[in-house]
């Protein structure tokens, strides 16, 4: 097969989940435009249907997804081999953020493990069981930065506040179970990796945008343009002999 060839998605069947979400309109449209059969998969059904209705040219399609809940999971799971016969591949880019500092009930924390790492295993586990059965497929785990290194105080104006500790855990987390699963499915022809971004552009105070911008190589925040690339690569046969690797996408922000 020609190299160009190997980086497009065509005939893939896809599931995206939080494709409602601050990545998740970037990623949809890199994934649908390299040529995957796409299904987003949210509980915002109605921000996803836009999104398709906004591109009623490329294949995708919207399914309900609670992540919280294993019974939604596995109806997600069973609804799409039902519709589309196999999974290809699938994108693990849902995220829940109920806490907002490190002194938030503990009740905040408990849900966010919830959906951020029990409903993370229990999707991977689903669609790993089905990759499995029929000889292969690909997962990818969008992690952070966060991940990987500790926050650093002097970047936060005292109205923005110290990052909560719950997104550091399970994206931290996120990166050793991609290792897990990696090895586990590895002989299935299942490949597992993360990619791990860094700061995307939201309209940040200046104060934060200028110091964070000293911290990158690249000196600049992540845009729509940058996430997408690396997620089609690692899931596409271009990457067939690329499984475990936790894949920085962060300007050089965790090397410098």
């Amino acid at each position: 097969m020609p190299i160009l060839q190997r980086f497009e998605l065509i005939s893939k069947v896809v599931i995206l989940t939080g494709a409602a979400g601050l990545f998740g309109r970037q990623i949809a449209l890199a994934l649908a435009e390299a040529g995957a059969t796409l299904v987003l998969a949210s509980r915002n059904l109605g921000n996803l249907a836009q999104l398709a209705a906004e591109r009623s040219d490329l294949p995708i399609s919207c399914e309900t997804l609670d992540q919280g809940k294993e019974n939604s999971i596995l109806a997600l799971r069973d609804g799409v081999v039902q519709k589309f016969g196999r999974v290809d591949g699938l994108v693990n880019n849902a995220v829940l953020r109920p806490m907002k500092s490190m002194n938030d009930p503990v009740s905040a924390w408990e849900e966010s493990m919830r959906v951020n790492a029990t409903g993370l295993f229990l999707l991977t586990r689903a669609f790993g069981e089905v990759m499995r059965r029929q000889g292969g497929g690909s997962i990818v785990n969008i992690g952070s930065m966060q991940g990987m290194v500790g926050p650093s105080p002097e970047l936060y104006t005292p109205e923005m506040g110290m990052p909560p500790p719950d997104y550091f855990f399970h994206k931290g987390g996120m990166i050793n179970m991609t290792r897990y699963f990696a090895s586990v499915y590895g002989r299935d022809n299942i490949r597992v990796n993360c990619v791990s971004p860094g700061g995307f552009f939201n309209n940040q105070p200046e104060p934060f945008l200028s110091r964070y911008k000293e911290r990158t190589m690249l000196g600049r925040m992540a845009d729509d343009n940058d996430l997408g690339g690396a997620i089609v690569f690692l899931l596409s046969d271009a990457a067939r002999y690329i499984t475990a690797v936790n894949l920085p996408v962060d300007g050089g922000y965790t090397a410098k």
